[in-house]
């Protein structure tokens, strides 16, 4: 794992987003357990209490549940699931759009340019 953080945001937001990433792409899957706060704290670089908060706030949104004694699992809620795919997606987008027409780039503009990138095969995840 990465162990280069931005300093604009949050250790523990960044780790949140990468999580996030790794459960709606399927690299981890629902019912999975977590390593440990100590675990994930020594993977990650970071303090254990970084990591102790990262769990607490996904918990809070849902994403995963902590089970008393055995570990903090990925909800198996597939409903969950897709809703934190959809608002990544739509994060990503308005970032994307947002960025765009800061250059003074219109919508039009916009779609053409997504099209024409799509349509050179590029970014393909295969």
């Amino acid at each position: 794992m990465s162990n280069k953080y931005d300093a604009d945001k949050p250790i523990y937001l960044q780790i949140i987003d990468r999580i996030s990433r790794e459960i709606v792409r399927g690299d981890i899957k629902p019912g999975d357990k977590l390593p440990s706060v100590r675990e994930m704290a020594i993977q990650s670089g970071v303090n254990p209490n970084t990591i102790q908060r990262t769990y607490s706030e996904l918990e809070r949104m849902e994403v995963v549940e902590t089970k008393r004694g055995q570990g903090t699992f990925v909800t198996e809620n597939l409903g969950m699931v897709v809703q934190l795919k959809k608002s990544m997606q739509a994060s990503v987008v308005e970032n994307f759009v947002k960025s765009m027409r800061e250059i003074g780039v219109v919508e039009k503009e916009i779609i053409n340019s997504v099209e024409e990138f799509l349509s050179k095969g590029e970014g393909k995840n295969d």
